[in-house]
């Protein structure tokens, strides 16, 4: 009768853990529907807390017209924060604040949708960095940018992208009082090219020197100015 009680307990014991085990899990999974006119995505993530999740995650991504996988991505630290509604936010780009999971862009303006994952905080001063995955149209699948996602780790998070100019704009910093704005051109086969710099320095405390560099006709052409901080920093 001992060793049945036994066994009983320890047979109660691990349907407690399993059950535990599998709420655990399901409460660590997260639609994202509305980042994309053509996918929808299943993500699931290792840990939780109520403000935030971190860890190693998998992604799902489905097409919406069938309902098909289409791909499956992983990242070893699926770093993110839950909006109001206790849920990942989607395409969300803010310098110094939230940078979402997920971003659906077309970020090589080629035409086609691409995804950048959120993997870490890697970026500058412990900012998020992502891998960024651009659709290729012959393989029809996505393929990690490794020059892309170089610039996540390299600038203060994601970048950003301007369609009208097809700019690709990165922010870096070096404490409170120096900052510089990049723009790259996308070229077909050629990839990044480095076309614009605003530099902003105002580590001598009363003036900023604002020097822009420019690449016109392959050649780099600078200017500099130097005005009163308070002047400059009001203006904008």
């Amino acid at each position: 009768m001992n060793n049945h009680f036994k066994l009983r307990q320890q047979i109660i014991l691990l349907a407690a853990f399993i059950l535990i085990t599998i709420n655990s899990f399901a409460q660590n999974k997260f639609i994202i529907n509305d980042g994309s006119d053509i996918y929808y995505a299943n993500i699931s993530v290792e840990n939780c807390s109520d403000d935030n999740c971190e860890g190693k995650g998998t992604i799902q991504l489905f097409e919406k017209k069938t309902n098909k996988l289409f791909q499956t991505f992983t990242s070893d630290d699926l770093y993110f924060f839950f909006d109001n509604t206790k849920n990942p936010t989607v395409n969300i780009i803010q310098l110094y604040n939230e940078q979402s999971p997920l971003i659906f862009e077309d970020f090589n303006f080629d035409g086609t949708e691409d995804l950048a994952i959120r993997n870490g905080n890697n970026g500058g001063y412990g900012g998020p960095s992502y891998d960024v995955c651009v659709y290729h149209k012959n393989k029809k699948k996505f393929v990690v940018s490794e020059e892309l996602t170089q610039l996540t780790y390299e600038n203060l998070g994601m970048f950003q992208t301007d369609r009208e100019r097809k700019r690709i704009i990165t922010y870096a910093k070096s404490g409170c009082c120096w900052h510089i704005t990049t723009e790259y051109s996308v070229f077909p086969k050629i990839g990044l090219v480095k076309v614009y710099e605003l530099e902003e320095d105002a580590q001598g405390g009363e003036f900023v020197i604002v020097t822009i560099r420019e690449l016109v006709n392959d050649k780099w052409i600078s200017k500099e100015e130097t005005h009163k901080v308070e002047d400059y920093y009001n203006q904008e």
